[in-house]
């Protein structure tokens, strides 16, 4: 950072990206930056970033517009605080980011930047994953290593996400279940484990088998072309509204949840979910 320019609110770009690259590079200035911000590191910012891409999740699930330009905002702070960092330590810079998802994307549109031809956004699908698998099969060539089919699927994605990549990874080669009922005896065989170890006394078995379950139930969710993540979010979403409801209606009656008996509870529960037209 040395002789780096120091902005104040008098000379800051009028661009907007210009804007945002300076402001982020002052807070990081030991002339005059954020004690915060010189303190952080790559590691000290990811669940940041992570817990913006969930932000803006959330806000697109609530078709908040308002909510979402907020959150797109704060997600591209991330990208702009770790390509800042990067640029200290002489790595890359946010303009051989932008280059290089640019360079990315025309590559992987061959048919929008180039003669090729496609048919429709299926056959772009399997396009868009030949370029992939060329790509990655070139950088296992260049490491000096096997490429696998697998090759990619990171490590930190969250769980549900990760099964589900994983297994469409295996899907392209032929590792998989021909039809969803075929999934439906996996889970069967899965629940009768659990049971099984459950009488083992094991907690490290049982949670292996919940894991197994786990994970058959997102392969029928794939099957079935339902997001699994999406799906577990929405009964989170479900959940929360009819507890909170449900606590709401015991406050009427001069009650609590914690006062309240199981019958009473899972009574007030049913009658909840009617008057949402469930059953």
């Amino acid at each position: 950072m040395a002789n780096a320019p120091k902005y104040t609110l008098e000379n800051l770009p009028a661009d907007a990206v210009a804007r945002l690259l300076a402001v982020m590079q002052q807070l990081r200035n030991p002339d005059g930056g954020c004690p915060w911000d010189l303190e952080q590191n790559f590691a000290t910012i990811a669940p940041y970033t992570i817990e913006e891409a969930y932000e803006v999740a959330d806000a697109i699930e609530r078709q908040d517009m308002a909510a979402l330009k907020d959150e797109l905002g704060d997600l591209l702070l991330q990208v702009v605080f770790h390509a800042q960092m990067a640029r200290e330590a002489g790595s890359f810079d946010f303009e051989a980011v932008a280059t290089g998802i640019a360079d990315k994307m025309v590559r992987r549109h061959p048919h929008v930047f180039g003669d090729a031809k496609v048919a429709d956004a299926d056959a772009q699908t399997v396009a868009w994953e030949d370029h992939k698998e060329t790509e990655r099969r070139a950088k296992a060539s260049a490491e000096g290593r096997s490429a696998s089919v697998l090759d990619g699927v990171a490590a930190g994605l969250p769980a549900l996400m990760r099964a589900v990549k994983l297994q469409r990874r295996a899907a392209r080669v032929g590792f998989d279940w021909p039809h969803a009922a075929d999934v439906f005896l996996k889970i069967d065989e899965e629940l009768f484990e659990i049971k099984e170890e459950m009488q083992s006394g094991s907690a490290e078995r049982v949670s292996d088998e919940i894991g197994d379950l786990l994970f058959a139930v997102v392969n029928l969710a794939r099957h079935l072309e339902a997001d699994p993540e999406a799906a577990l979010r929405h009964a989170n979403a479900k959940f929360e509204r009819r507890f909170r409801q449900l606590e709401a209606e015991l406050v009427r009656g001069g009650g609590s949840p914690a006062a309240a008996s199981l019958d009473e509870l899972e009574a007030l529960w049913q009658r909840v979910k009617a008057d949402e037209g469930d059953r």
